[in-house]
Protein backbone atom coordinates (compact mmCIF):
# COMPACT_ATOMS: atom_id res chain seq x y z
CA UNK A 1 0.00 0.00 0.00
CA UNK A 2 1.45 3.32 -1.11
CA UNK A 3 1.35 5.65 2.06
CA UNK A 4 1.06 9.70 1.81
CA UNK A 5 4.11 11.61 3.43
CA UNK A 6 4.07 14.74 4.26
CA UNK A 7 7.62 16.10 4.58
CA UNK A 8 7.80 19.69 6.95
CA UNK A 9 10.66 21.94 7.29
CA UNK A 10 11.13 24.21 10.42
CA UNK A 11 13.31 26.91 10.21
CA UNK A 12 15.21 25.35 7.49
CA UNK A 13 14.63 25.29 3.30
CA UNK A 14 13.02 22.43 1.90
CA UNK A 15 15.50 20.34 -0.02
CA UNK A 16 13.88 18.16 -3.38
CA UNK A 17 17.13 15.87 -2.98
CA UNK A 18 16.19 15.04 1.01
CA UNK A 19 12.72 14.70 -0.16
CA UNK A 20 13.38 12.20 -3.13
CA UNK A 21 15.78 10.07 -0.44
CA UNK A 22 12.66 10.51 2.80
CA UNK A 23 10.44 9.22 -0.19
CA UNK A 24 12.71 5.97 -0.88
CA UNK A 25 12.75 5.48 2.53
CA UNK A 26 9.08 5.22 3.46
CA UNK A 27 9.00 3.13 0.40
CA UNK A 28 11.68 0.99 1.81
CA UNK A 29 9.96 0.85 5.57
CA UNK A 30 6.72 -0.29 3.82
CA UNK A 31 8.19 -3.33 2.76
CA UNK A 32 8.56 -4.47 6.17
CA UNK A 33 4.87 -3.27 7.42
CA UNK A 34 1.99 -2.81 5.13
CA UNK A 35 -0.23 -0.99 7.85
CA UNK A 36 0.90 1.93 7.39
CA UNK A 37 -1.69 4.41 6.85
CA UNK A 38 0.50 7.93 6.38
CA UNK A 39 3.80 9.01 7.71
CA UNK A 40 5.20 12.95 8.66
CA UNK A 41 8.65 13.44 8.35
CA UNK A 42 9.45 17.11 10.27
CA UNK A 43 12.98 18.13 9.74
CA UNK A 44 13.57 21.09 12.32
CA UNK A 45 16.95 22.66 13.97
CA UNK A 46 15.81 22.72 17.75
CA UNK A 47 18.24 24.33 19.47
CA UNK A 48 21.65 26.67 18.39
CA UNK A 49 24.07 25.93 21.06
CA UNK A 50 27.32 28.13 20.67
CA UNK A 51 29.28 25.07 21.90
CA UNK A 52 27.72 22.16 20.02
CA UNK A 53 27.00 24.05 16.79
CA UNK A 54 24.14 23.25 14.56
CA UNK A 55 22.04 20.44 15.70
CA UNK A 56 19.56 19.05 13.43
CA UNK A 57 16.37 16.96 14.60
CA UNK A 58 14.53 14.25 12.42
CA UNK A 59 11.08 13.79 13.51
CA UNK A 60 9.60 10.18 11.81
CA UNK A 61 6.00 9.46 12.93
CA UNK A 62 4.14 7.10 11.23
CA UNK A 63 0.27 6.33 11.81
CA UNK A 64 -0.06 2.61 11.29
CA UNK A 65 -2.63 -0.03 12.12
CA UNK A 66 -2.87 -0.69 15.75
CA UNK A 67 -0.05 1.98 17.55
CA UNK A 68 1.68 4.56 15.69
CA UNK A 69 5.25 4.79 15.37
CA UNK A 70 7.41 7.77 16.36
CA UNK A 71 10.93 8.03 15.75
CA UNK A 72 13.00 11.35 16.70
CA UNK A 73 17.00 11.45 15.85
CA UNK A 74 19.75 14.37 16.35
CA UNK A 75 22.80 14.74 14.52
CA UNK A 76 25.14 17.68 13.38
CA UNK A 77 23.90 16.34 9.57
CA UNK A 78 20.68 16.51 8.45
CA UNK A 79 21.19 13.48 6.07
CA UNK A 80 22.21 11.00 9.12
CA UNK A 81 19.89 12.71 11.74
CA UNK A 82 16.95 11.37 8.56
CA UNK A 83 19.08 7.52 7.91
CA UNK A 84 19.33 7.34 12.10
CA UNK A 85 15.57 7.81 12.07
CA UNK A 86 14.72 5.78 9.44
CA UNK A 87 16.75 2.90 10.58
CA UNK A 88 15.74 2.94 14.30
CA UNK A 89 12.18 2.58 12.51
CA UNK A 90 13.17 -0.10 10.49
CA UNK A 91 14.58 -1.92 13.08
CA UNK A 92 11.11 -1.60 15.20
CA UNK A 93 9.06 -2.60 12.30
CA UNK A 94 11.18 -5.41 12.05
CA UNK A 95 11.24 -6.10 15.48
CA UNK A 96 7.33 -6.24 15.63
CA UNK A 97 6.79 -8.08 12.35
CA UNK A 98 8.82 -10.85 14.06
CA UNK A 99 6.87 -11.04 17.20
CA UNK A 100 3.28 -10.89 15.58
CA UNK A 101 4.68 -13.87 12.95
CA UNK A 102 6.23 -15.63 15.82
CA UNK A 103 2.63 -15.00 17.65
CA UNK A 104 0.77 -16.93 14.46
CA UNK A 105 3.49 -19.80 14.40
CA UNK A 106 2.15 -20.51 17.86
CA UNK A 107 -1.53 -20.14 17.82
CA UNK A 108 -0.86 -22.43 14.58
CA UNK A 109 1.28 -24.52 16.40
CA UNK A 110 -1.34 -24.95 19.27
CA UNK A 111 -3.89 -25.74 17.15
CA UNK A 112 -2.26 -28.59 15.14
CA UNK A 113 -1.59 -30.14 18.74
CA UNK A 114 -4.87 -30.06 19.68
CA UNK A 115 -6.08 -31.73 16.40
CA UNK A 116 -3.88 -34.24 16.78
CA UNK A 117 -5.15 -35.24 20.03
CA UNK A 118 -7.93 -37.23 21.14
CA UNK A 119 -10.07 -36.24 24.24
CA UNK A 120 -8.05 -38.56 27.07
CA UNK A 121 -5.02 -36.91 25.59
CA UNK A 122 -3.91 -39.79 23.14
CA UNK A 123 -2.34 -39.38 19.80
CA UNK A 124 -4.15 -39.18 16.73
CA UNK A 125 -2.37 -41.00 13.71
CA UNK A 126 -3.95 -41.33 10.04
CA UNK A 127 -4.13 -44.58 8.11
CA UNK A 128 -2.09 -43.01 5.44
CA UNK A 129 0.91 -45.17 4.54
CA UNK A 130 3.86 -44.03 2.05
CA UNK A 131 4.33 -46.92 0.72
CA UNK A 132 1.05 -48.32 -0.75
CA UNK A 133 0.21 -44.46 -2.21
CA UNK A 134 0.80 -44.29 -6.28
CA UNK A 135 2.57 -40.78 -7.34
Amino acid sequence: MKSAVNVVYRDLESSAALNAIIDKKVAKLSRFCDGILSSRVVIDIPHNHKHKGKMFRASLELDMKGAPLTVHCDDESVHIAVRDAFSSAERTLKKTAGRKRNRRGENLDAALATDTQDADGDMIFDDYDEDTTQH
